[in-house]
């Protein structure tokens, strides 16, 4: 089955590097494959574009710019905060810290620099501003069942006697 725009699970396995490099970034090799919905927003749209009318078992470098990726770097994402809200944190150049958003999401920041009142943070993902080549193999490509089309999640919506054991006749 050929991918489609929406409503279709996807298994792949892959490998990016920023386009020009020879520098791994992020794998799945040897792992799980990355299982998404398509037209659910669960990778980046550069990528999920390019994979649609490819077929199980069908393997190809994709090229996706820095727009379509992780988007390009944002200067007003660099941000000086007072240090004392890094108290207990041992500082250095490049430490990559996770905190809460302001819609509750998880963000993650890099450590650019930091002097002994000031800190200076990056919030730009770490692939912001590099275009990025995939080397992917689709191991799997379905139409999804109308509970995963609806809940987003591959596999359907959690029941709640699965996660428990309860063993309700889950699949």
């Amino acid at each position: 089955m050929a991918i489609e725009k929406e409503n279709c699970v996807v298994a792949i396995e892959y490998e990016v590097k920023e386009s020009g490099t020879t520098e791994i970034v992020d794998s799945n090799k040897g792992a799980s494959p990355l299982e998404f919905i398509t037209g659910k927003g669960q990778v980046i749209p550069g990528l999920e574009n390019a994979l649609v009318g490819m077929d199980k078992g069908e393997s190809g470098d994709i090229l996706v710019n820095a727009s379509d990726a992780y988007g390009d770097v944002n200067p007003e994402a660099v941000q000086v905060l007072p240090k004392e809200q890094f108290e207990g944190i041992e500082l250095a150049e490049g430490l990559v810290l996770y905190g809460q958003g302001e819609q509750g999401e998880t963000v993650q920041v890099v450590v650019k620099a930091f002097t002994d009142e000031e800190v200076t943070v990056d919030f730009n993902h770490p692939l912001a501003g590099k275009n990025l080549m995939f080397t992917v193999t689709i191991l799997d490509a379905r139409e999804a069942t109308a509970d995963e089309a609806i809940s987003g999640q591959v596999g359907g919506a959690a029941d709640e006697c699965c996660s428990t054991g309860g063993g309700c006749g889950c699949n």
